[in-house]
C-alpha cells in the first residue's frame, strides 16, 4: 500500500507568481508522490495570461485589504476553517500576516509542522509582533530566514526566535532556467525600449524609498557630463515614482535616467544592462542581485548587512548606503574599465553564483526540513 502523501498549505500574502519566485520554488523541492501541495493566496488572483502557481492546488482567499488589516477575525475564522476542513498536516507562511494567521490556527489544529518564512530586516522590530510570537507559539513551530543577515537579525531579538526554531535557507535561483530566460542585448534593448548603442546602468526594484533609487539618480547626476552616451535604466514600479520623476527634471536628466516601469520576469531583459545597479537602504536577500549574476554582469551595491556576502562574495563593488559620491565612484570605474575587465568581474559573479546560490541545495534543505521536523513529530 501507498503511503500517504502529507498535505501542505503554503500561505501567502497577495497574489505574485513567477519564474524566481521563493515560494514556487518551495513547491518543487517537495515530490509529489509524497507531499500534495497548495498554494493560497488570501488576497488577489492571476488576471488573464499571468501565471498560476505551479502548486497541484492552487486555492484564492480573495479578502480585501480592508478585510487584512490589524487581527480581523472574520480572515482568521475563514482560514482556521479552511485548513481544517482540508485536512493539511503542514502550512508554511511567508510574511507576518500569514505567520500570524498560522500561529493562530495551530493553537486550535493538530497540526504535525508550521513553517514561516522571514523575508525581511525589519518585520519584527514591532514589540507588538515579538509578543504575539513570544507567547503563543508552539513547539512545531520552525522559523526560516531568507539569508545569514535575516537570521542574524531575528536571534539578536532576543525574543521567539532562537537557535533551535530559526534556520537559514539562502535564496537561491534556478541558474540553468534562469540562463534559458535571458533575452540577447540586442533584443532585450528592443523590448525595453533602450538604445542599441551606449553604456546602461541598469537596476531592478519596486519603486519604493527603501530601494534606494534616489541615490542612484543623484550619482548619475555628477557624472552625466562625463560619461558620454550612458544612461540609467531602471525596472520597476510604485508609490515613489513621482519623487524619482521630480528628481530626473531637476537635474535634466530626461532621456538619460529612464523609469522603464513593471515588466513580469524582469530577469529575461538582464543582458540588455552594462552593469547592474543595487542602491538599497534594506533587503532581506535581494533575488534581483542573483539574477544580475546569472548574467554575467558587473556589480554595484550597498554594503548592508544582507548584500555585504553576496558582493563579497562574488567580488562586486561595496559602497556605504546613501553615500552617493562613493556610489558615483563605482559608477564611473565601471564605466571606463576596459571590455574584458567587466567580462571578467562578470565572470566572476556568476562562478559565486553557482557555488554559493544554486537551486539544487535549496531545494534538498526545504525537503530536508520538512522530512526532519515531520518524522519528529510521528515519534
Amino acid at each position: 500500500m501507498s503511503q500517504k502523501r502529507l498535505k501542505v498549505l503554503q500561505l501567502q500574502n497577495y497574489y505574485n507568481v513567477n519564474a524566481s519566485d521563493l515560494a514556487e520554488q518551495i513547491i518543487k523541492s517537495l515530490p509529489v508522490e509524497r507531499f500534495e501541495v497548495t498554494t493560497a493566496f488570501l488576497s488577489g488572483r492571476p488576471l488573464a495570461g499571468l501565471p498560476e502557481s505551479c502548486a497541484e492546488r492552487t486555492y484564492y482567499f480573495d479578502f480585501t485589504r480592508r478585510h487584512l488589516g490589524g487581527l480581523r477575525l472574520a480572515v482568521l475564522w475563514r482560514v482556521l476553517r479552511y485548513v481544517r476542513n482540508e485536512g493539511y498536516d503542514v502550512v508554511i507562511a511567508h510574511r507576518f500576516k500569514p505567520m500570524s494567521l498560522m500561529l493562530w490556527i495551530n493553537l486550535v489544529l493538530d497540526l504535525k509542522l508550521c513553517v514561516g518564512v522571514v523575508h525581511g530586516i525589519g518585520d519584527y522590530d514591532r514589540f507588538s509582533r515579538q509578543w504575539l510570537f513570544r507567547r503563543i507559539a508552539k513547539p512545531n513551530g520552525y522559523y526560516v530566514a531568507v539569508s545569514q543577515a535575516v537570521q542574524a537579525y531575528l536571534l539578536g531579538l532576543k525574543s521567539a526566535f532562537t537557535p533551535a526554531n530559526t534556520l537559514c535557507i539562502n535564496n537561491a535561483i534556478d541558474i540553468s532556467h534562469a540562463e534559458g530566460q535571458l533575452h540577447v542585448r540586442e533584443e532585450a534593448r528592443r523590448l525595453l525600449g533602450l538604445p542599441q548603442e551606449g553604456f546602461v546602468f541598469g537596476s531592478i526594484g519596486r519603486l519604493v524609498p527603501v530601494k534606494g533609487h534616489i541615490d542612484l539618480i543623484h550619482a548619475f547626476a555628477k557624472l552625466v557630463h562625463h560619461l558620454p552616451g550612458a544612461c540609467v535604466a531602471i525596472i520597476g514600479e510604485g508609490r515613489e515614482r513621482p519623487a524619482l520623476e521630480a528628481a530626473i527634471r531637476s537635474h535634466q536628466l530626461d532621456g538619460r535616467v529612464l523609469l522603464l516601469g513593471a515588466y513580469d520576469d524582469a530577469l529575461q531583459y538582464i543582458r540588455a544592462f552594462d552593469a547592474f545597479v543595487m542602491p538599497s537602504r534594506s533587503e532581506g536577500l535581494p533575488l534581483a542581485l542573483l539574477e544580475a549574476m546569472s548574467g554575467r554582469l558587473p556589480l554595484i551595491g550597498t554594503d548592508i548587512p544582507s548584500m555585504r556576502p553576496l558582493l563579497e562574495g562574488a567580488q562586486g563593488r561595496l559602497y556605504p548606503p546613501s553615500q552617493i559620491d562613493a556610489l558615483a565612484g563605482h559608477m564611473k570605474e565601471v564605466y571606463f574599465a576596459s571590455p574584458t575587465m567587466r567580462d571578467s568581474e562578470g565572470e566572476r559573479a556568476y562562478r559565486y553564483l553557482c557555488r554559493e546560490h544554486d537551486i539544487g541545495d535549496f531545494r534538498r534543505r526545504y525537503r530536508a526540513l520538512l522530512d526532519e521536523r515531520v518524522l519528529c513529530s510521528n515519534e
